[in-house]
Formats: C-alpha cells, structure tokens, sequence
C-alpha cells in the first residue's frame, strides 16, 4: 500500500500523528526574564497549531539555566513554572496537534554573553571559532547529574501536558560533543570508543523512559554525520541507530552538521539544494537497522513532489519542516491541500560581498544572517504580527544585535 503525506503515522508508543508533515525545531529564544515560557510563545503556537502539521516540536528547551543556548531559552529544572508549560503545551492540543518539548544541553556552545561562566563539556576542547572559551571538562558525578536534568525535564513535560520530548542530539550540542571523537577525549566510561562515547545519550534515553509513562512519546534528533575530518562519522551515526532500537524511542529524526560544518544551514551547496533533503540518502541506509522506529528528515524539503516522493518511497516516515514554518506558519496545510506546488523561500544575503569576502567567511556571514532574519520572523508572530518577506539585512542584523550583543556574531541558534 502507497503511504502518502496526509497518512497517519502510529508511533511505538501508541501515538498518532494525524499526517507526515512535522514542524521541526526552531529556536525561539522567546523566554521572559525567568526562563519560562510567555504569551509570545503561546501566540507563535497557537498560530502554528492552525498549520496544518501532523506533529509540533518546539525550540530548544534547556535542562541547565545556568548552561542556556542562547538568551531567551526556556528551562525545565522543576516544576516552578508548570502552569505556564501547560498552557504552552495546550495551544497545539487545542487544535488537534500533537506537541513534543526538545530537550537540549548546550555543552561547550553556551551562551558566551553570560559573565562569569564557563562552558562545561566532555573534554576540554573548545568549539573551532576565533575567541571562543575552552570548556572545563565534567566530572562523572557532573555527567550523572546532566543525565537526571534531561529525566526530570521530561517528567515536568510529561505532567504539564506535552505530548512528548525529543533529545537534541544533534549540531554539536551537548549530546553530540559526547558522540564526536574530536569534542569527547574521555578514556574514562563516557568515551575512548564508539560504544562509550554512546554512552551519555543510551543513558539518557533509558532514564527518561523510566520515569514517563508508556505513551509519552520519546524522540531523538541525531546527525548523520558531523563533516568533520576524524570527525563523528556516517558509520558512527548507523551504531549509534542500532543501540537507540531497542531502548524504546518512538521517532528518528535525521540531520546533520555542527556549528563547525553547518551542512543543517543555509550554506549548503547549490546542488544539494536542488536536489532537496539533504540527509535522505543516509537515512536509506539506516532504515534496516531502526527496525520498527519511524524515521523523520528535516532540511531541504520545499517542494511537495519532493516530499511525496520520499514517503511514498519509504526511504523516511515524516517530513520535518524548519525554516519554510517562520514565513509560512501553515506550510503543511498549504502542501497537503495542494495550495502551493513549493514552499517559499527567502535568502539572506552578506552586502559588499568582494569586501567582507577579503576579511570574513562570507558563506558564514550569509548562514548568520539567514538564522537571524528567520528569527526575527518567530518573533514577529509571537507579537501576532505577519511575516516581513521584505525585511532587510540591515534591519536583521541590528535585531541580532539587540538579542544577542556580540554573540550575535557566533553561530549558537540552530535547528
């Protein structure tokens, strides 16, 4: 039987996604002063419920306050701020929308704004940018409590109503800083071989899992592979697959890339561009190993033919859908109802290219200033207002500015 977009999708856990199109991860950075989750959220949610996906998963949802991604993070230690969780989580169940928290730990990609800090990581090796802080390496009894944090999270997530959480296990976080060989320098029980090394997210899952109930779904978003020379590779990423099968995850998502190789942003090559989900050739080949787990693609997708295409073929069980969602917060409706043939898309641009080609990266620049502008877009419809397709680099790159000060200029938002 031809699987298409608008099938439902019934997870191991029993949950059904309604078609499979998913909002994938974005980044809001649209916390209040607390850490917690306000009425800007609400509204961005509430704006996507409306959309048309079969699932939601929302930007990344720390377990450290004092290890944030970025200013702006929501944190999960407790139960302090559970009713505003709830009525986060409520805004897409209202509208028939499953909705999962993505759970995250920045590692050695920490907030660089935040004085007097040091960024914690499983080695003391610093992420491959001019001036960046070289992190304190964890301890054992450090590495047991970040295991708890993501277990706690979970729960809380769980009680305020949310559907599921999904492991960020992948763009050089946390998670993936223990998977690499080049960020996890450990010969203790967290690393020295791939099978330590896997260590850090088996025993995440495994506590998370033993403190939820059997339909709260549990995710992982794992890369392919880094891009790295001596790097995390695609051999790597199909062992680590092959351990997660049997530890009771409901949904893979594939993607791929660190801040260091940015194969998830806008940077990509023209080809693969073209050709459109960039990750759906390695996801073909770990099909196999994921044995009954469905498996999700994000990046690239923009068209609906290759979309289809892909689900129809088996190659993945669902769609992920990131940037296309900030200008067009119902860009699954518009795909499954046959609105538009291709989403839009809008790309940000450096000026004055032969110059600041001479003194910067200028495909960096370009991949910063597409982030930027697309976050500037969430934040637009968090306030209840439309997206400005014609909002200029200029205007984005004060507004990067303002959020971040100087960390603007660092490649800390990701999807």
């Amino acid at each position: 039987m031809t699987t298409t977009l608008d099938n439902p999708l019934t997870l191991p856990c029993g949950q059904v996604l309604p078609n499979r199109i998913m909002k994938a991860a974005l980044s809001e950075a649209l916390a209040d002063k607390d850490n917690a989750p306000d009425n800007r959220l609400e509204t961005l949610y509430r704006t996507w419920s409306h959309g048309g996906y079969g699932l939601i998963i929302t930007g990344n949802v720390m377990v450290d306050r004092t290890q944030l991604g970025e200013p702006g993070n929501v944190v999960i230690e407790d139960e302090r701020n559970l009713d505003a969780l709830s009525r986060w989580a409520k805004t897409t169940q209202d509208g028939g929308v499953p909705i999962w928290a993505q759970l995250n730990h920045p590692g050695r990609q920490s907030n660089p704004l935040a004085l007097g800090h040091t960024p914690v990581a499983p080695s003391p090796v610093a992420v491959n940018f001019p001036g960046s802080t070289t992190p304190r390496e964890l301890t054992s009894v450090e590495i047991e409590d970040i295991i708890e944090r993501f277990a706690t999270a979970a729960a809380v997530c769980e009680t305020a109503g949310f559907d599921g959480v999904q492991i960020h296990g992948a763009h050089g976080y946390l998670v993936a800083q223990f998977l690499s060989p080049q960020s996890n320098l450990r010969t203790d029980e967290w690393g020295g071989d791939p099978q330590r090394r896997m260590r850090f997210v088996i025993e995440i899952v495994r506590r998370i899992r033993a403190r939820v109930g059997p339909r709260f779904a549990v995710g992982i978003k794992l890369n392919s592979a880094d891009f790295q020379r001596g790097g995390y590779s695609e051999d790597e990423s199909r062992g680590v697959i092959t351990a997660l099968a049997g530890e009771g995850i409901d949904l893979i998502e594939v993607s791929g890339g660190s801040y260091e190789q940015p194969a998830m942003m806008g940077s990509a090559a023209a080809s693969t561009r073209a050709r459109e989900a960039y990750f759906l050739e390695y996801t073909s080949t770990v099909r196999e190993l994921a044995g009954d787990i469905p498996l999700a693609v994000t990046g690239g997708f923009r068209s609906r033919s290759a979309m289809s295409a892909a689900v129809d073929s088996g190659e993945c069980d669902v769609v992920g859908l990131g940037r296309p969602t900030a200008t067009s917060p119902d860009a699954a409706d518009a795909i499954l109802s046959g609105r538009v043939d291709t989403l839009p898309v809008t790309a940000v641009r450096a000026g004055l290219r032969p110059l600041v080609s001479k003194i910067a990266d200028i495909k960096a620049l370009d991949g910063l200033l597409e982030l930027g502008w697309h976050a500037d877009q969430l934040h637009r419809l968090g306030a209840g207002l439309e997206p400005d397709l014609n909002r200029g680099r200029i205007a984005t790159l004060l507004s990067m500015i303002r959020r971040n000060g100087v960390g603007a200029f660092r490649r800390k938002r990701g999807i």
